[in-house]
């Protein structure tokens, strides 16, 4: 059976992107974890290598808060900010064909038994209505008038689901949840500030995979954006953001199949950009 490989946050670091797929072996598949691109030194060269590789059939990627920032920006809702390396995908002759490609992608992946998302999951979220809620996302994101969904993605309210919630307030918790979390409260109230460690966040508030009876806690969660964190490995959840732009390492870890003990999994890394603002 051929292995699959979830892989952590590229943030447009082609040439690391390029010397991890040389690792891997070539029957494998690749599962990117969202942040494909921005504060990198080559945005665009990323996309196009991971849209190649997705439509060579040897790649997923999931969506990440950098990737539906350049959505954004490519829509003209957003401009581009200060650390921002993706102008380059706005000159590109092949805008786009690439951002057609990227707003096509989806939000979450699981096989019933694993998972995989860029930030996190709500604890109230079972592994059916994770998925479920992710596909609401994406049907919007694939839609002709995606901008409209675009155009109401942004703010940190409703912070807390309720299956209640309807249009643009229920697609922007969802999208929060997927894309941003990392701190909530044992009720499922998101935090956004935070981006320190597992024991920095505002009191009350703790990490979203550390709260008490979460209803995916039996799946095996695979996720990134939280680079403060490293190479984490705990309770049946894997953190994949190794800081690769940040000059530290994008990683590769296998996904099991259902006969193999998670903790032999096998791990591939590459050193990272050396970013000229990284501290």
């Amino acid at each position: 059976m051929n292995k699959i490989y979830a892989i952590g946050d590229i943030q447009g670091c082609a040439p690391s992107l390029k010397s991890l797929i040389k690792k891997i072996p070539k029957e494998s598949k690749m599962i990117f974890l969202g942040d494909l691109v921005n504060r990198g030194p080559s945005s665009l060269g990323t996309l196009r290598q991971l849209k190649s590789l997705q439509e060579q059939g040897r790649a997923e990627c999931i969506l990440g808060n950098h990737d539906l920032h350049l959505l954004a920006i490519d829509a003209g809702l957003r401009k581009t900010k200060g650390l921002d390396t993706v102008s380059s995908i706005l000159r590109a002759p092949d805008r786009a064909e690439l951002i057609h490609w990227l707003r096509h992608r989806p939000m979450a992946l699981s096989n019933g038994k694993v998972i995989t998302v860029h930030a996190g999951i709500l604890p109230q979220w079972d592994l059916q209505q994770t998925i479920e809620c992710a596909q609401e996302v994406e049907k919007a994101l694939r839609k002709k008038s995606y901008v409209d969904f675009l155009a109401n993605m942004y703010g940190n309210a409703p912070n807390k689901w309720s299956n209640s919630l309807k249009g643009s307030e229920r697609l922007r918790v969802i999208t929060n949840a997927l894309t941003r979390l990392r701190f909530c409260t044992p009720t499922g109230q998101m935090e956004f500030e935070s981006k320190e460690g597992l024991e920095n966040g505002p009191k009350g508030y703790i990490p979203w995979f550390k709260v008490p009876k979460r209803k995916t806690q039996d799946a095996l969660v695979y996720f990134g954006h939280w680079s403060t964190l490293g190479l984490m490995r705990r309770n049946n959840v894997i953190g994949l953001d190794t800081g690769c732009v940040w000059g530290g390492k994008l990683t590769a870890m296998e996904i099991p199949d259902s006969g193999k003990d998670s903790k032999k999994l096998e791990i591939i890394q590459v050193d990272g950009y050396d970013h000229p603002l990284r501290m």
